[in-house]
């Protein structure tokens, strides 16, 4: 039997405009993603999070299948939205109100509420002033961040800020595939240090709390030994994982990924103290986790989202996909994991999250497959003394996935959109089993 340590920390995670629904109700303002929904051909099927899986007025529900699993821990984020519609100034309480509630009663179930600051749901009003490309929303995303802080910090011990500002930089604004739809590679630059920027301004003003940031991280190897796929798998490991890891990290940009971008951005943006801001001390940091890469050197549909690295192609691993496309390699989950604790200075990590979309009702022996092969991989990872705390399966619930809307189903529980019937999957119980043993 594989097991962990007591305190190994077990949970599930969603986000607020995947789940929540109500987009209108109780001062809620416009997100981008609202925006981005209503424009024509954005996203598979026409779908929206208007509803998704009506979570803001069925959480109660969703907390008591939380407890019949055993999580002592869910990660869900709070809609910026709902606390500024404007996204500066004026608070609308009953948003914080709604979080306050969510909090109680997770807590009155045994189970540690860990809030996102910040799951891609920016308030349009700061996108129509130039969002993420511009200085200024980081600095409005560190008054927000200092709101919902003081509302829960009596009872909530750990916050995430950022969730993924890989793809918030560079699918909304380099290739245009998510909210709000740019294609501006000097934006998506700009993008990505600003959101790191507010990443560690809401650190500072929360420095009495115990503060990470969840990162989308891969485990990239090139096709080949030749000069050219090995300098392929260099830049897209720069882009999605360097760049993001090395300033908050060791508060500096890696020099060769700057030089990269040198054509698409003189970095001016970056100012005195940036990086410090933006190493703020954290207490964790979150990994996100999904599929490996294979690259090599060619050409990719244009525009990239490898920005400055145009000329690399995906390989096709030879690997089992998902419903939605991505290959199914746990090792490189094992991979991410030895690197991290070789390369970057002593932190504890926690997979905030790791699962698979299928093509499944509620028999889902694949998702199962999936998560037991990534869980055995945590377990080696901790076994060869990487400071792993805590998993954090994605998701809970089947909800709205984004520009694929309600195509692909990664949950946990089996959500019915049309009666928002809930029917925890055979993963669910699988998962159940595994809090329960504290293992495999």
């Amino acid at each position: 039997m594989t097991t962990f340590e007591p305190g190994f920390l077990w949970g599930a995670a969603t986000s607020s405009y995947q789940i929540e629904g109500a987009v209108t109700e109780d001062g809620r303002g416009p997100s981008i993603w609202d925006t981005f929904c209503a424009t024509p051909g954005k996203v598979d099927g026409g779908d929206t999070g208007a509803v998704a899986a009506d979570h803001y007025h069925r959480y109660p529900e969703d907390v008591a299948i939380m407890r019949e699993l055993g999580l002592g821990a869910y990660r869900f984020s709070v809609a910026w939205p709902r606390i500024q519609p404007l996204g500066s100034g004026a608070v609308d309480q009953r948003g914080l109100d709604f979080y306050s509630r969510l909090v109680d009663t997770l807590l009155d179930n045994g189970i540690q509420p860990w809030p996102t600051l910040y799951h891609w749901d920016l308030p349009q009003p700061l996108e129509d002033a130039g969002g993420w490309p511009e200085r200024d929303t980081a600095l409005r995303f560190a008054e927000y961040a200092q709101i919902v802080h003081e509302a829960l910090a009596d009872r909530v011990t750990h916050w995430t800020t950022l969730n993924e500002p890989w793809c918030s930089a560079f699918l909304g604004y380099a290739t245009g595939r998510h909210a709000p739809g740019r294609q501006d590679p000097d934006a998506s630059i700009r993008a990505a240090h600003h959101l790191l920027l507010g990443h560690g301004l809401a650190a500072r003003a929360m420095s009495d709390a115990r503060v990470g940031v969840t990162l989308n991280l891969t485990h990239v190897t090139a096709g080949s030994n030749t000069a050219d796929d090995l300098d392929a798998a260099r830049r897209i490991d720069g882009m999605q994982n360097r760049l993001f890891l090395d300033p908050v990290l060791l508060a500096e940009y890696p020099d060769d990924v700057r030089r990269d971008l040198e054509h698409v951005t003189g970095f001016d943006h970056v100012q005195d103290d940036d990086l410090k801001t933006i190493a703020a001390p954290i207490d964790f940091l979150g990994v996100n986790y999904y599929s490996p890469m294979l690259v090599g050197h060619g050409t990719t549909p244009s525009p990239s989202a490898y920005v400055g690295s145009e000329h690399v192609r995906h390989l096709d691993g030879g690997r089992r996909r998902t419903s939605i496309g991505w290959e199914i390699d746990a090792s490189g989950l094992l991979d991410l994991l030895l690197r991290l604790d070789r390369d970057y200075p002593a932190i504890p990590l926690y997979i905030t999250e790791n699962g698979a979309a299928f093509d499944d009702e509620v028999h889902d022996a694949d998702r199962v497959a999936y998560l037991d092969g990534h869980v055995r991989a945590c377990a080696e990872a901790v076994s060869r003394g990487v400071a792993l705390k805590g998993y954090f399966a994605w998701s809970l619930l089947d909800n709205f996935e984004w520009s694929f809307g309600y195509a692909q189903r990664f949950g946990l529980v089996h959500v019915d959109y049309d009666t928002q019937r809930r029917t925890p999957k055979d993963s669910a119980r699988w998962y159940a089993d595994v809090i329960a043993r504290g293992g495999l």
